[in-house]
């Protein structure tokens, strides 16, 4: 691990990736995170924008005499990361998949230099407001989800409703 310091912590969004501490953390809320997965996280947030690909990724997370399905295993490091994130593949946030070929990382990263970010309007840093804009995209997101349920219940409420009525008239008829 590397030594504590500044450039040993990397916030996205509303997480904090912690690499002395090897800990992902959500609003300052631990995250459990298998070590694989948050080896791989740290590749992906290293190199964030930058294509990964899944056999830099097999190299970095497996040595050379390990079996294992590497395809397979990937996708269920990545899969486990997504969900930790609270990520979507279709929409992503932080990771994107380019089909065939690897990963990416695509939000932005503060590694935790000291930097002298210029205010913006209401005494807001560029930092600050950068967080406010993450987390409020995943608040949309979430959102959307519940949004999403709400609408395919009616549907089956309706749907049923619409059943027991045609039943109702075909039965009395």
């Amino acid at each position: 691990m590397p030594a504590p310091g500044p450039s040993t912590i990397r916030r996205f969004g509303e997480f904090e990736l912690d690499l002395a501490a090897g800990e992902l953390r959500r609003r300052g809320r631990r995250l459990k995170l298998q070590p694989q997965p948050f080896k791989l996280l740290v590749l992906l947030t290293a190199r964030a924008g930058q294509l990964i690909s899944r056999d830099e990724i097999r190299q970095e997370l497996w040595s050379e005499g390990t079996f294992v399905d590497f395809d397979q295993a990937v996708n269920f490091t990545i899969k486990q990361i997504r969900d930790t994130l609270q990520d979507a593949a279709e929409r992503p946030l932080y990771i994107e998949t380019v089909p065939r070929r690897g990963y990416r990382f695509i939000a932005p990263i503060d590694a935790g230099e000291p930097v002298q970010p210029a205010p913006i309007r209401g005494g807001m840093t560029s930092m600050r407001l950068n967080k406010a804009l993450w987390a409020n995209i995943a608040e949309l997101r979430m959102a959307e989800r519940r949004r999403r349920q709400y609408t395919l219940i009616a549907i089956i409420v309706g749907a049923v409703l619409f059943a027991g009525l045609a039943a109702y008239v075909i039965v009395f008829r």
